[in-house]
Parts: C-alpha cells; sequence; structure tokens
C-alpha cells in the first residue's frame, strides 16, 4: 500500500496541474472539435480529462509527456459518450473509429503525440476563428475565447471582467448553442471571409489586453493577469498566420504598451500618467519584442493598418529617452493617418493630446473643444479629464477643477475616480 500524499504535494500538483492546462487547453479543444464537430461537446471532452488528471495525478505523479496524456484520456472519453449517446448513435460509429484509430497508432508509435502534430496549428487557428465568430456578441466571444483558449474557469472571467459567475457561464452556454444553431462550420474561413473574420480575432484579443491595461471598473487600475492572457494569445496568433501584418500589428503594440505596466501604478496602487512615468521600469525585452513585430508588421503591409499605426506611435515613445524627447510631430502625422484610415471620436481625442504636446495646450484644447458636443463622447471620462488638464496648464483652474470632478463622475474604476478628484482638489488650491 502506497503512503498518502502529503497535503502541501497535492496542492503543487494541483498549481502544476492548473499551469499544464492554462498551456495545453487550446490544443486539446481544437483537436477535439475537428473530431466531434461540436464545441460543447469538444470542451465537455476536455474538462473530463482535467478531472481525471486532478484525480489520478496527485497519486501517480505528472506524466513525462501531460499533453498527449490529456489528448489520449480525451479521446477514450470521447468514444465512451459517443457510444452512450443514443442521439447521436449512427454519428458516433464513424466518429469513434476514426479516434480509435488514432489511439491505435499512437499505441504503436509511443512517441507520436510527444511531437507536435502536424494538424495542432490548424486546430488551434480554426479554434480562434470559432470562438471569435461574428455571430457572437462581443461579450460572447470575449467569454468563450477565455474559456477555450485561456483556460480560465467562468469564476476567473468573471472575477476579470467584474460580471457575475452566473452571467459568464450564460454566454458561453448561449455561444455555444448559437454556434450550433446556426451551423457554423468547423472549418477555417475561406479567403474571403478571412479578413472580416480576422478582424473580429483582433478585436477580441485587443479588448481583453485593453480591459487588463485600463480597467473600465472595479478598484484596481490595472488587471496584468488579462493583459497577459491577451499576449499569449496573440502570439500563438502571430505563430499560426505570420503572413499577415495586422497580427504582428497588434503584437508590437500590446508587447510596447506592456513593457510600461510596472511603471503605470504607484506602490499603493494609484494611477501614474506616462509623463510621470521612471521610464527605467519600463521592460526593455518587452519594448524590443514590441519593435521587432512592428518592423515585421511594416515589412508585411503594403498599406499600415490601424493596429500598425497604434504601434508606431507607441514606438515614439519607447524609443524616447525622457518624456521632453518624445516625438510629439510625429506622433501627431502618425495620428492624422490612423483618422484617415478609422475615423473615431477617440482617435480626434488622442490626437487633440498630441497636438497640444507638440504645439502647446491653446492648439490641443481648440481641438478637443470641436470633440465636445459629440454624442458618443458624452459619457467618455476621458474628454473631461484631457480638457482639464489642458486647462491646468493654460492657468484656468477653476475650468479645469470642474472638468476633473466631471471625469470623476463618470468613471466606473475606484482608482481612477480618486486620481481625478486629486488632480481637481490640486486645481482648486492653484
Amino acid at each position: 500500500m502506497s503512503a498518502p500524499v502529503h497535503a502541501s504535494a497535492k496542492a503543487a500538483v494541483a498549481e502544476r496541474i492548473a499551469a499544464i492546462w492554462r498551456i495545453e487547453s487550446g490544443r486539446l479543444i481544437g483537436a477535439l472539435v475537428r473530431l466531434v464537430r461540436d464545441v460543447g461537446l469538444a470542451e465537455d471532452l476536455a474538462q473530463d480529462a482535467l478531472l481525471a488528471a486532478l484525480e489520478q495525478w496527485p497519486e501517480g505523479g505528472v506524466p513525462d509527456n501531460p499533453g498527449a496524456w490529456l489528448m489520449t484520456t480525451a479521446k477514450h472519453r470521447a468514444i465512451d459518450r459517443l457510444r452512450r449517446d443514443i442521439l447521436l448513435r449512427e454519428r458516433a460509429g464513424s466518429l469513434a473509429a476514426e479516434i480509435e484509430t488514432q489511439l491505435r497508432d499512437a499505441q504503436e508509435q509511443p512517441d507520436a503525440d510527444a511531437a507536435p502534430s502536424a494538424t495542432v496549428g490548424d486546430d488551434l487557428l480554426r479554434l480562434i476563428f470559432i470562438a471569435c465568430h461574428p455571430v457572437l456578441s462581443p461579450e460572447a466571444r470575449v467569454a468563450l475565447t477565455l474559456r477555450m483558449l485561456g483556460g480560465l474557469s467562468t469564476d476567473e472571467i468573471a472575477r476579470a471582467f467584474l460580471v457575475p459567475e452566473p452571467t459568464i457561464a450564460q454566454r458561453i452556454v448561449r455561444a455555444k448553442r448559437t454556434l450550433g444553431e446556426r451551423q457554423i462550420a468547423f472549418e477555417l474561413p475561406d479567403a474571403e471571409a478571412l479578413a472580416a473574420r480576422l478582424d473580429s480575432v483582433l478585436g477580441v484579443i485587443y479588448l481583453i489586453f485593453n480591459e487588463g491595461y485600463a480597467a473600465t471598473a472595479g478598484a484596481d487600475w490595472l488587471r496584468p493577469a488579462l493583459c497577459e492572457e491577451a499576449l499569449r494569445l496573440g502570439r500563438i496568433l502571430a505563430g499560426l498566420a505570420p503572413r499577415i501584418a495586422e497580427v504582428h500589428g497588434l503584437m508590437a503594440l500590446m508587447e510596447i504598451q506592456a513593457s510600461r505596466l510596472r511603471a503605470r501604478t504607484s506602490p499603493e496602487g494609484e494611477p501614474i500618467l506616462l509623463p510621470d512615468q521612471d521610464r527605467a521600469r519600463w521592460d526593455r525585452l518587452l519594448i524590443g519584442r514590441g519593435l521587432a513585430a512592428l518592423a515585421t508588421a511594416e515589412k508585411l503591409a503594403e498599406h499600415r493598418g490601424s493596429y500598425t499605426l497604434q504601434a508606431a506611435i507607441a514606438a515614439c515613445h519607447a524609443r524616447a529617452a525622457t518624456a521632453a524627447a518624445t516625438d510629439w510631430p510625429r506622433i501627431v502625422r502618425l495620428y492624422d493617418e490612423l483618422l484617415d484610415l478609422m475615423p473615431s471620436p477617440v482617435v480626434a481625442l488622442n490626437r487633440a493630446v498630441a497636438v497640444g504636446m507638440a504645439e502647446g495646450p491653446a492648439a490641443g484644447l481648440a481641438e478637443v473643444d470641436e470633440l465636445v458636443a459629440l454624442a458618443s463622447l458624452a459619457a467618455y471620462p476621458w474628454l473631461p479629464s484631457v480638457r482639464g488638464d489642458l486647462l491646468a496648464k493654460l492657468g484656468r483652474h477653476r475650468e479645469a477643477e470642474a472638468e476633473f470632478l466631471r471625469a470623476a463622475s463618470l468613471t466606473q474604476n475606484e482608482r481612477e475616480r480618486r486620481f481625478l478628484r486629486k488632480r481637481a482638489a490640486e486645481s482648486a488650491a492653484s
């Protein structure tokens, strides 16, 4: 009889299983989707394999190739489930036979599962495009992507976005149901549909990153775990689609932005704006990765896309040794190019900030004042915040105080609200 496994050892194995799951879940579910042609069933089978690992590995040890172990276990579960499901009896016969053939081949060639499969890339890419399908709502795409590709639990997703767990669970269930009812093909889109679908994929990944980079609500200014998940998903996509410029453009943007995470808050968690950040705390490795990705994007692109242009703007900050050395005229020109490509009030507001830095606060304020009447920015806290900053620089402190207080009333983030109220108090005291 074997000795009982110590509780601390079991906890260590559980932590290792969680880490393995984050790495392997996307590949596992992607391969199962290809086999069973059903997202919900594929995830259930993957979860069954995870439960088996949680039961067996603490006692028997983590296998040398945990990914292969999970895949083999999930395939065995697929055979069992398909065989006993009466509604899928005819379909089960052919699928079970296909899976059994794969298992038999793997047993005859023990190292087959240890090497990367030729289909792994296609499986992952297919899964990314399924999870981010435009037929789903943006909220559902985010939840399904984090669940299937990020390996996050519904509880982790709910906590990351400050949404009740039942809401996230319902979004995931509805997303799977929608994919089934719409009979979405479990294949990569053809060339004609690829561009539109890719926009959805990139948009979901960047939305996840942005929520981590500047949380829209809650008590924390940053949620680094979400930034890390977005970077991981982006790196997977860049490896799977190495010839698509905007994939590298998005990666460049996220890598450079993520390089500033450590400098964006004080030890107490209070926000620190870009001009006031300690640039010695910027991550030079991430900046190097971002600049390399930007060079790749610009080399591949006939015309720079929106993510590549935003990355080029971020690169201007990354290359400046000090805030004063920032090439603001170049940033204004890049925003001009971005506005031509993607007219947006938010882009126009960011351009106004750059104009204020390049030509002085009066010029920036004139640009901002043209945006004040826009209904789309009526509840956007950064409009009065930017206006307050420009007014303060012009010595119009009473007006600046009012703008900062208005911005504080609009934000849902507690750290941001406190920061804006502090700026209002500073203006009132000036």
